[in-house]
């Protein structure tokens, strides 16, 4: 971790709720009822806003909420890249895997071209947070995997990857070229999205892999590499943190622990912040926190963003202290479970007050738990 980063304590994960007023001018700009200019001065409304916010309730880390993207992965996957194309594979939510008694995802990204890094578009965006915060401005981004998890070989062009290493090599060439951009902006922390991780443990997902080609324990060693590849490229005074990622949707992602991908990636990824999903039984136990090393954070996500019942002080710090069973509590820091708002349409069930309230009671407790450094 970079020396100048604070320890991290109390952090939320990245999205937050979008204002109605928001809501409704990007769905004017898409109308053509408005113009760029018109939805960029909205979001910067509302950034200001939320910025605020989460200074007020006293954390050290702040995002613009992601307020300027539609979801959470065309950040980087089709406004950063090109040669990467994202298909629909149904007009709304999810489509059902009879076979497997699964959900799979109908945003498919296809690599039709080289992938090659093509802008800055969020070192601007970074940019004009940094300008409206007295905080350390952090940015999330998919992480390198993400691609190539939910497009497999088959979305993958063969005439412009005939191996898959050149593929690789392309996306680490990509990563680093927008970490030194966002380094140029002032940028010192990034979190890498991993959503494939978790679900490597999952036998659904596994039988999902295996029946295009995919072994799990291969695409474990190979996600690993490239993470380390990416952090391998990244300027010195940058800090990068890994979020697994399950999602919001509790019938979504993976109904599985970490216990089978954790002594691989606490160990063998070079990054020295995770945050984990702990919100529910889904989650399983804290057992597999025994591997961690002892230069690691690990980020307790115990705060559920889909849940409108605010979480108890007594409630968060027993969970701590069950985690403290198997790593010392040093190491640990707490977060919501996942964003408040991955994609733009996304159906609320907190408010934004309990929004609020839900960050501010994370502050509160790192304050109890970690007095010297919340």
């Amino acid at each position: 971790m970079s020396d100048s980063l604070p320890a991290v304590r109390a952090d939320h994960i990245g999205s937050l709720l979008r204002p109605a007023a928001l809501v409704k001018a990007r769905e004017d700009f898409e109308a053509g009822r408005i113009d760029r200019d018109g939805l960029t001065e909205a979001e910067n409304v509302a950034i200001a806003d939320v910025v605020k916010m989460q200074e007020d309730v006293g954390l050290k880390f702040v995002t613009d909420g992601e307020f300027r993207r539609f979801v959470y992965s065309d950040s980087f996957t089709s406004e950063a890249l090109d040669g990467v194309e994202i298909e629909l594979s149904e007009e709304q939510g999810w489509s059902k895997s009879d076979q497997h008694g699964h959900r799979t995802a109908r945003r498919i990204p296809k690599v039709t071209g080289p992938v090659r890094w093509k802008g800055d578009k969020n070192a601007r965006d970074f940019a004009e947070l940094n300008a409206v915060t007295r905080a350390i401005g952090k940015v999330t981004l998919p992480g390198p995997a993400y691609i190539h998890y939910r497009a497999g070989r088959l979305n993958i062009s063969d005439q412009v990857y005939p191996g898959i290493d050149a593929f690789w090599d392309d996306m680490v060439a990509a990563y680093h070229r927008e970490l030194a951009s966002l380094a140029a902006a002032g940028c010192t922390f990034v979190q890498l999205d991993e959503t494939s991780l978790v679900k490597l443990g999952d036998d659904r997902a596994r039988q999902l892999l295996a029946d295009r080609g995919d072994h799990w324990e291969d695409l474990l060693e190979t996600y690993i590499r490239v993470v380390n590849e990416v952090v391998a490229g990244k300027p010195d005074d940058m800090t990068i943190g890994v979020h697994i990622c399950r999602s919001q949707d509790p019938s979504w992602q993976a109904n599985v622990g970490y216990d089978p991908i954790a002594d691989a990636v606490f160990n063998r990824m070079n990054v020295p912040v995770f945050y984990l999903e702990y919100e529910g039984e889904r989650s399983g136990t804290f057992d597999p926190l025994r591997f961690v090393p002892k230069d690691k954070t690990i980020v307790l996500g115990l705060v559920a963003t889909y849940d409108p019942e605010l979480e108890s002080i007594d409630f968060l710090r027993r969970r701590i202290d069950e985690a403290g069973q198997f790593i010392d509590i040093s190491q640990l820091g707490l977060s919501p479970q996942c964003g408040f708002a991955t994609l733009l349409g996304q159906e609320r069930v907190v408010s934004e007050d309990m929004q609020r309230a839900k960050l501010a009671r994370i502050v509160e407790v790192a304050n109890l738990v970690w007095p010297n450094d919340a």
